[in-house]
């Protein structure tokens, strides 16, 4: 190889040397800013996706929990017969509620009503109405954060709430002769009393399989399970309940997935009854308070306590 050659082939150690001008490589840099902005937005993609997370973290019982804090009617005013009673939680959390009285002829049962997350107490009147028109004593109540009662509402919370609830009518009658009814998540209040205080009898409406579950069908870009802080895992729960169940639901329920429902009766040990209403939406009045739901309730009370 010539000198020349030579030269040509360590032009650029020499020109290092020299401090002669070096040419760059044509792809390099444009390669390199290209990585350098995609970078850039991979980052600010993931700072607003952790934001998002964290608001959602924050804020997720506000998501959940949909109440009317304002103070409720007294009972008379609303239901004749019924009166005003006040419950205290083991955590000193005092809960209005109304105490409604059996028509004639008094079954000798008691129904305690776990709301569902939305409105207050008031809007169980109608439900009430048709279960006292059967025979029925109904003890509606409000959870913490709802009706004009104190405090916030959690699941821990609302356990202790339902509790009170409990003692209150255990007061009045027997536990056997005490019906827990919970609607959608009051569903998952009174199956996880139920773990704890057996009743009589257990009346689902509406039922989902856990807050997870019911949480990926309306966020579902969300990792819902890693997020959530309150879990009602109703299906689990309801494995280890011996008493007899009953649950209903609507064919076109949504909110909760009608199979969501089928899946929670089929946890239960002890199924009654499985009673699908077709056409029917988690809000509808045949599903809140309609012939269906009363006769569910009373074949139960009847079951536990011939007539």
């Amino acid at each position: 190889m010539s000198e020349r050659d030579q030269a040509t082939l360590c032009w650029p150690t020499d020109s290092l040397r020299t401090g002669a001008p070096m040419r760059p490589e044509p792809a390099r840099y444009p390669v390199a800013r290209h990585t350098e902005n995609v970078l850039k937005v991979a980052v600010v993609a993931g700072a607003v996706v952790l934001l998002i997370l964290a608001l959602v973290w924050g804020f997720q019982r506000r998501l959940i929990y949909l109440p009317d804090t304002a103070a409720v009617a007294p009972a008379a005013t609303v239901l004749p017969g019924a009166r005003d009673v006040t419950l205290e939680t083991d955590d000193g959390v005092r809960l209005g509620a109304w105490l409604v009285p059996a028509g004639e002829p008094d079954r000798g049962i008691a129904v305690l009503v776990a709301n569902g997350n939305a409105g207050n107490r008031a809007g169980r009147a109608p439900l009430a109405r048709a279960l006292a028109a059967e025979g029925l004593t109904v003890l509606l109540f409000d959870y913490r954060g709802y009706g004009g009662n104190e405090g916030s509402p959690s699941e821990r919370g609302f356990a202790r709430d339902v509790r009170a609830a409990q003692r209150y009518l255990a007061q009045e009658t027997s536990p056997g002769r005490i019906l827990y009814y919970g609607e959608s998540l009051g569903a998952a209040v009174v199956t996880e009393l139920a773990t704890q205080i057996p009743p009589g009898g257990l009346v689902l409406r509406s039922p989902f399989v856990d807050l997870a579950s019911v949480g990926r069908e309306h966020y579902p870009f969300l990792p819902v399970r890693q997020l959530l802080r309150d879990k009602f895992p109703v299906a689990e729960q309801l494995a280890m309940v011996k008493a007899p169940v009953v649950v209903v639901y609507g064919a076109n329920d949504s909110i909760v997935p009608p199979e969501q429902s089928r899946t929670v009766a089929e946890a239960a040990p002890d199924l009654r009854k499985l009673i699908e209403l077709p056409g029917v939406d988690h809000n509808d009045s045949t599903l809140v308070h309609g012939p269906a739901v009363i006769t569910a309730v009373t074949a139960l009370a009847d079951h536990i306590a011939p007539t």
